[in-house]
């Protein structure tokens, strides 16, 4: 485990290599993730959803392989069990400035490469709380094109376009808003806000290409930068996707103006 302070305060604690079922889909993830005034705001293993964990990088269609968890997504049956789960394995970290570097590997089941990952997460002060840096390029390991897909592309409806950087956050009332105002699920804005009780708010930028917001309050409070909202995305050699997502991790509950003030 590797632990992140910003100004002497441990704000996360990263967990490398978490020993899982795999289906699970075990793979690095940061938890738990804390303001500066104590509280947390990530949740992992969760009962609704078990494969949550915490702050990580994960998608249910890696060229057919889940490495998302639960159950996958399929056509015209719907989610089922199926033996076709991958995970994320650590190649080891360099340190940086407030955080690391990383190499990843993605595989499936029989420990098939699927992906090569580079990864760097630091944490640094910031108006009104502390800022996550989480920055990752997956690339196709060898000649072919990896295709990574959602249960959206994979005929699921009403906005199922999960996978990507995704947080899994705490339990409680919670409202998600974005600066123009509309519905927050599969948006588009600049910037996305979820608070929690009174407890904490978070604000989540870095949305690039077709990506789009999915955003969850209710059932379970989560955010991801989603990466295949409704079509598949692909992956060529030698053109590595790299999304670096920020999220500025505040005590209390902030407003609109409040957010916009310090984003």
């Amino acid at each position: 485990m590797t632990e992140l302070h910003v100004d002497g305060t441990r704000v996360a604690t990263y967990v490398d290599t978490p020993e899982l079922d795999i289906r699970l889909a075990p793979r690095p993830y940061l938890h738990p993730v804390r303001t500066l005034g104590g509280s947390v705001v990530t949740d992992e293993l969760p009962q609704d959803h078990p494969w949550h964990l915490g702050v990580s990088v994960t998608m249910q269609d890696v060229d057919g392989v889940n490495v998302w968890g639960g159950r996958t997504y399929v056509r015209d049956q719907g989610y089922i069990w199926r033996d076709d789960h991958g995970r994320v394995i650590s190649d080891g970290r360099t340190p940086l400035p407030g955080g690391f570097a990383e190499d990843l590997r993605w595989v499936d089941g029989g420990g098939r490469l699927l992906l090569r990952e580079q990864r760097s997460v630091t944490a640094r002060p910031a108006p009104r709380g502390w800022r996550l840096f989480f920055r990752y390029a997956l690339a196709a390991p060898a000649q072919s094109e990896v295709t990574i897909g959602s249960p959206a592309t994979n005929g699921r409806t009403g906005g199922a376009g999960y996978g990507g950087f995704f947080w899994r956050a705490t339990e409680g009332e919670a409202t998600a808003f974005t600066p123009s105002g509309g519905e927050p699920h599969g948006a588009v804005d600049p910037w996305l806000a979820l608070s929690v009780e009174d407890a904490y708010t978070l604000i989540f930028t870095g949305l690039d290409g077709d990506d789009r917001w999915f955003a969850r309050t209710g059932d379970y409070n989560g955010v991801c930068a989603a990466l295949a909202w409704e079509d598949t995305l692909t992956i060529k050699p030698g053109v590595p996707l790299t999304r670096e997502i920020t999220v500025l991790v505040a005590d209390g509950r902030l407003t609109r103006d409040e957010v916009a003030a310090v984003v």
